[in-house]
């Protein structure tokens, strides 16, 4: 009887293990990871690049793409649907230990590859029949989930589905499937969205069922290989010079969607790559953590690569090169005399340090090669590497605008001398992955107080009131819209644009060259999105002291008498030596009086306006609605933008208007509440919001690439809407005007919403229209 019990266990042990492999094992066979590892040739007239790829753009990319994709699913391309899906959170912001990057096209090229860097497949791997490809294959499985249970058409989407954007994930992987479907019936794909249609799920089950064929990426035309090529010239030029250059230049353009908009058509988008193969050869990328690391080749080929995967406005930042470009930056770095004895390292303390690795180029020729495109400079540190989360822009207030120091005024102020005074003290402590918390902070927190007294220091001696003018503000030449930028936070994401947007904001930057560069280097270049809490913690509380500088050069333009007050107002609630590390502590203080004449009592107010007036001639006039807007809904949004106080609270941070006129077309608008702190000084912000000072800002055209809510009205029923907005008072209150305007997710008429949505928003902004991201849409 023993040995019988023994033998059944065992045989119940043997029969578990087999259930725990795959309930597909039995009837459709082993898995084959190499399965997509060469893909199927699909039929004529079927092409993955225009009959799939598309259809995902509309439907799955809204969800899935980027670091914070769904379950890491990014569905942007062939190969990140074959790559699969991981259980592993990208922004896992506790990790103790930095992680290993899992980046599409860099880490692994196979989807072989991907299985053993805890990627699963969506796709069947196994047997090869249509009846496998669907039952097999979890893509198919969640697209026919949502067939059978689509969920409601009207009304919120049930709370259990947990729609969340910080929800834990599910990610089911294949033995888990059957478990998932019934525990979350209304859990298939799109997520929490309307299913497809008939005819699109058709269109992709019968690709699925094939075998997800794909027949690779057509060759690049001859007049984009062309200008390939006379880039790829022009990066890898053999003096040190141009060495040097280039590796400045890639190191500020490696995120761009670079395009040459002197070839007539369609874009087609490039990156610029670190290559162990010169140009001529095929590009052989150098794979590290950051861009600022050792090559260890023995040299670098800085090469353009084809762009794989649809564009989404959340990382889509273009960059144009054209004659005009090379130009400038021939002028600026390689025609001028000077002298670049020895190219830098990549030492880790210097790789964190552009100001000592870079030093033998002209500072001048730095700065105006970020100026130039001073939006996508910005850009960077809200839709580089970071892509999302709120470690990145908690620091900034919801909304303010940017000037900059003008480089004429740089060139004197920024000279030489001064860093190599104060070089060593500009250090950023996102060097390493693997970051402490407390000791790193202390040590650069007393780095930064050394820059702050030398900076202090050389201004009180450099300075007087001649040189605190506005003609010290960089005026873009009379042409470049650069020169005024305002950044918009929308909780855990933001956007750049370019221009004064809104009324007067609380708080503007003055940035200059020292500040402009560590911006970038701190967020973009030297950001590692898998480096453990203490890289990321780090990162955040630096920026408080780079924020601190961008008011402080704003401060400097007041009267000294008015200074400490304006201080006060924007750090209410702070500590005194928060305070006083922004600007009249001991290495902040600047005892110099401002050249800029003041009529009123309320200086901060006063050099807002004269900072738009001075700029006035490169503002975009259609950001003034009051004269840009269509006439019939000029007063219904002057009405919206006027709403202040505690109603704005249960508002959206980000919602899309689209409006339609009497003639029948449609204008699109977007809503953003600018959420009153008390300060931003301060990582954990309960307790720091005054609703009472919400404001709303309406902005002709899609800002931000996260919309929260949409609305759909005429423009007759813009005044009922600003009413309603006006008159919130609670969750209920706001549930019956999404009842009223809102197309919620249940919403049966959504996906037709949201392909117009798009499609306006790619004829109203061709060149920066990207498929939206719907992660923290609303359910209410």
């Amino acid at each position: 009887m023993r040995r019988l019990s023994t033998l059944l266990a065992a045989l119940l042990l043997s029969a578990c293990t087999l259930l725990a492999v795959s309930p597909f094992e039995a009837t459709v066979g082993p898995a084959d990871p190499t399965r997509f590892d060469r893909p199927a040739t699909p039929l004529p007239g079927e092409e993955y690049a225009t009959t799939i790829q598309p259809l995902l753009d509309r439907r799955c990319v809204v969800c899935h793409a980027c670091y914070d994709a769904a379950c890491q699913l990014k569905a942007q391309s062939w190969e990140g649907l074959v790559r699969g899906a991981s259980k592993v959170d990208a922004y896992d912001q506790s990790r103790l230990l930095a992680a290993p990057p899992q980046r599409l096209y860099v880490d692994a090229e196979r989807p072989s590859e991907w299985r053993g860097r805890e990627f699963f497949s969506v796709l069947n791997e196994r047997a090869q029949t249509p009846e496998a490809n669907r039952t097999a294959g979890l893509l198919s499985r969640l697209l026919a989930l949502k067939q059978q249970h689509p969920g409601p058409n009207e009304g919120a989407q049930p709370a259990a589905l947990k729609i969340a954007s910080d929800r834990a994930p599910m990610c089911p992987a294949e033995a888990q499937i059957e478990a998932y479907e019934r525990a979350n019936p209304l859990g298939g794909m799109p997520f929490g969205l309307p299913a497809l249609s008939p005819d699109e799920h058709q269109r992709l089950s019968r690709w699925i069922e094939r075998g997800a064929p794909y027949e690779g990426r057509s060759s690049l035309p001859a007049p984009f290989a062309a200008q390939v090529e006379n880039w790829e010239r022009f990066f890898n030029g053999d003096s040190a010079r141009e060495q040097l250059f280039a590796r400045y230049a890639f190191e500020h353009l490696f995120v761009a969607h670079l395009y040459f908009d002197e070839v007539p058509g369609a874009r087609r988008h490039f990156r610029l790559v670190r290559s162990s193969t010169p140009p001529g050869t095929p590009v052989k990328p150098i794979v590290t953590r950051r861009p600022v690391e050792d090559p260890q080749v023995p040299r670098v080929y800085y090469r353009l690569a084809e762009e794989r995967e649809s564009l989404v406005a959340k990382t889509f930042m273009p960059y144009a090169l054209n004659a005009q470009r090379m130009a400038r930056w021939r002028s600026l770095f390689i025609d001028p005399s000077y002298t670049v004895d020895k190219l830098p390292g990549y030492s880790p303390d210097d790789a964190a340090n552009p100001f000592i690795t870079f030093a033998a180029l002209p500072v001048g020729a730095r700065y105006r090669f970020m100026l130039d495109e001073a939006q996508y400079t910005i850009m960077g540190f809200v839709k580089g590497p970071v892509c999302r989360g709120q470690v990145a822009v908690n620091v900034i207030e919801d909304r303010f605008w940017v000037a900059f120091i003008s480089p004429d005024a740089a060139d004197d102020l920024a000279t030489g001398a001064l860093f190599r005074q104060a070089g060593r003290h500009a250090t950023l402590p996102s060097g390493s992955s693997n970051s402490t918390i407390l000791a790193t902070w202390i040590r650069y927190g007393e780095i930064e107080r050394d820059y702050l007294k030398a900076r202090t220091d050389f201004f009180a001696r450099n300075l007087g009131p001649e040189r605190i003018t506005l003609d010290s503000i960089w005026d873009g030449e009379g042409r470049n819209a650069n020169a005024a930028l305002t950044i918009s936070r929308h909780f855990d994401n933001a956007s750049v644009m370019k221009g004064f947007v809104g009324d007067t904001p609380k708080t503007a930057w003055i940035i200059g060259y020292p500040l402009l560069e560590r911006i970038h280097y701190l967020l973009v270049a030297d950001y590692d999105v898998y480096g453990n809490v203490g890289h990321q913690l780090n990162s955040r509380l630096y920026m408080d002291y780079l924020r601190g500088e961008g008011e402080f050069n704003f401060l400097a333009f007041l009267p000294l008498a008015q200074r400490m007050a304006v201080r006060d107002y924007w750090y209410r609630g702070s500590s005194p030596s928060a305070r006083e590390m922004v600007y009249g502590g001991p290495v902040s203080t600047l005892p110099v009086e401002t050249g800029v004449r003041y009529r009123t009592s309320d200086a901060r107010t006063e050099l807002m306006v004269q900072l738009k007036s001075r700029l006035g001639p490169v503002l975009d006039a259609n950001l003034d609605l009051t004269r840009s807007a269509p006439p019939e809904v000029r007063g219904g949004l002057a009405s919206l933008g006027a709403i202040r106080g505690a109603a704005l609270q249960w508002m959206p941070e980000n919602a899309l208007l689209s409006v339609t006129l009497g003639d029948g077309s449609t204008r699109t608008y977007t809503l953003m509440r600018d959420t009153g702190h008390e300060n931003v000084s301060h990582l954990i912000e309960k307790h720091q919001l005054l609703p009472e000072e919400d404001t709303l800002t309406v902005v002709p055209g899609i800002a931000g690439a996260y919309p929260n809510a949409f609305y759909r009205m005429n423009a007759s029923q813009l005044g009922a809407f600003a009413d309603a907005v006006r008159g919130l008072r609670s969750e209920a209150d706001y549930s019956v005007l999404s009842q009223r305007f809102a197309v919620r997710r249940t919403d049966p008429a959504f996906w037709a919403f949201s392909d117009r949505l798009h499609e306006k928003y790619a004829q109203d902004q061709p060149g920066e229209a990207g498929v939206l991201d719907y992660n923290r849409l609303e359910n209410r």
